[in-house]
């Protein structure tokens, strides 16, 4: 009689096993994809839209996504978390003064991916608008706030993460447009003006 091995189990020339008929299978997991960032949009404290741009065709219409940004500000605008899960969406977000900024990604996007894109477009707009993070000074200086989000999102790819490079490139690409005097190097000639007409004002 043939004596068999310590933890060897015979199996009649049976091949793998096949999951039974109905059995639970775990989904697959999704593909990894370059495409991180399926929006970026900037609110007021309305919850009225100053700056949005969307990646993909997940909301195709620009009614889909006003009412979109409705629901998100919604849910969002009197909490002090900086995540939230809505309608399949991972939305990170923060808010300044009058200004909410938020970056979307799909539910199964890493949150900090997100936050990295968050960060870099906060801290850089605070550096263009001279820490001035406010409603009117980004409506005066909008054409600087879609340069330096265009240099952190392309077409829903991250470029850049740090906010010093994406100054420096700003910086170099309003040189070539002719809009460093109207929106980047600028932004403080309002308030030089303010303070020449009441020095004027005065004599």
């Amino acid at each position: 009689m043939q004596r068999r091995r310590p933890g060897h189990v015979r199996t009649r020339g049976r091949g793998p096993r096949r999951p039974r008929p109905g059995a639970w299978r775990c989904p697959p997991a999704p593909e990894p994809s370059l495409y991180t960032i399926k929006a970026v949009f900037i609110l007021d404290n309305d919850g009225h839209r100053l700056l949005a741009k969307y990646y993909d065709d997940t909301f195709p219409s620009m009614k889909e996504q006003m009412a979109f940004e409705k629901n998100v500000f919604s849910k969002t605008s009197q909490t002090d978390s900086e995540i939230a899960f809505l309608g399949g969406m991972t939305v990170v977000y923060k808010s300044s003064i009058d200004l909410f900024l938020y970056v979307v990604g799909s539910s199964h996007e890493n949150e900090l991916m997100l936050m990295s894109v968050l960060t870099c477009l906060f801290a850089s707009l605070n550096h263009m608008l001279r820490k001035n993070m406010e409603k009117r000074w980004l409506l005066e200086n909008m054409d600087g706030a879609f340069l330096v989000l265009d240099e952190i999102v392309d077409g829903g790819v991250i470029l850049e993460s740090d906010p010093e490079q994406v100054i420096q490139k700003v910086n170099f690409r309003a040189d070539d447009s002719g809009l460093t005097e109207q929106s980047v190097a600028q932004v403080s000639l309002p308030r030089l003006i303010l303070l020449l007409w009441s020095f004027l004002s005065w004599h």
